[in-house]
């Protein structure tokens, strides 16, 4: 009876030490005001973005019944475009597209760089020389040329999750080196040689010691890439390479702006600009906040 309760004991004081590492991770992030009130903030936008479709009266799309030129006011908050477009209604489908776009990107990016810089690291010798040349490739080509190229060689009109797909697909490179970077200075730990020793694979030794080791470098990347997939989407879809009609984006309804919104339609213009960049900020404000809880170390060299 007592060697088949020892392993119990001993799985239920892993799981209460797992446990308790979370619980002062969450601590952690709940001290860091600016992330805290970034998340609040985040979370409105989510909601705005994917429940308020279907608490407004008005869609994206155009409605006869709408007037054109319609300034802000109780039925139309954010006004109205020259198309007749509820535009808290294209406000919303427009967040909720480019917030498609930023998930999609940050986390098939994510997987890309942290598996290609892993192995990267993990092996050194020639597979590091080969992948590393490749990355450095990668990195001369230009981002916004070649993913507008992409884009613009789709026969049909671009939706967001082409756009997902191509920025996901060409938006990995930072975090495969910075991944590499942090496998290299873990690969000669004392855990690593005890995993090799207790004869666990190089798959195994990658995916289940060294990528979960390096979490803190992970989130920030994500972080990261969900921004830079946001300025990135709007940078495209200005430039009318990126998202294009009959779906919407945020970076779409600044180009249908165009000049007008500098003369007297400047809510076209300003509003999804504003919302552009509260998602930027509160997303890198998040990423501050999850390094510090998961490395505290980091705090600590800032002060």
């Amino acid at each position: 009876m007592s060697n088949t309760a020892a392993p119990r004991l001993d799985a239920e004081a892993i799981n209460t030490k797992e446990r308790g590492q979370w619980e002062m991770v969450a601590r952690r992030f709940f001290r860091h005001r600016a992330a805290v009130i970034s998340l609040v903030i985040f979370l409105v936008i989510v909601l705005f973005a994917y429940v308020g479709p279907f608490l407004w009266k008005w869609d994206y799309k155009i409605h006869s019944e709408i007037p054109s030129w319609a300034a802000p006011s109780l039925d139309h908050p954010f006004g109205t475009d020259k198309a007749g477009r509820d535009m808290l209604g294209a406000m919303m489908q427009a967040t909720k597209q480019s917030l498609n776009v930023a998930l999609v990107v940050a986390i098939g990016s994510t997987v890309i760089g942290a598996l290609y810089g892993a192995v990267a690291g993990f092996y050194r010798g020639w597979v590091d020389s080969i992948l590393m040349r490749f990355l450095d490739i990668m990195f001369v080509i230009p981002f916004l040329v070649i993913t507008g190229a992409l884009a613009g060689a789709i026969d049909t009109s671009v939706r967001w999750y082409h756009m997902a797909i191509i920025l996901a697909v060409f938006g990995w490179t930072s975090i495969a080196r910075a991944v590499r970077a942090e496998v290299l200075s873990l690969r000669e730990k004392e855990f690593i040689e005890a995993a090799r020793s207790a004869g666990g694979s190089d798959w195994h030794i990658i995916t289940k010691h060294l990528i979960p080791n390096t979490m803190s470098v992970i989130i920030v990347s994500v972080t990261l890439q969900i921004a830079f997939a946001i300025l990135s989407e709007t940078t495209l879809s200005f430039l009318g390479l990126g998202i294009q009609s009959p779906d919407t984006s945020l970076g779409l309804l600044i180009d249908a702006a165009g000049a007008s919104a500098f003369n007297e339609h400047w809510y076209l213009f300003y509003i999804p600009g504003v919302m552009i960049i509260l998602i930027a900020l509160t997303i890198n404000f998040i990423g501050d906040g999850l390094r510090d809880a998961m490395d505290p170390r980091q705090t600590m060299v800032r002060r």
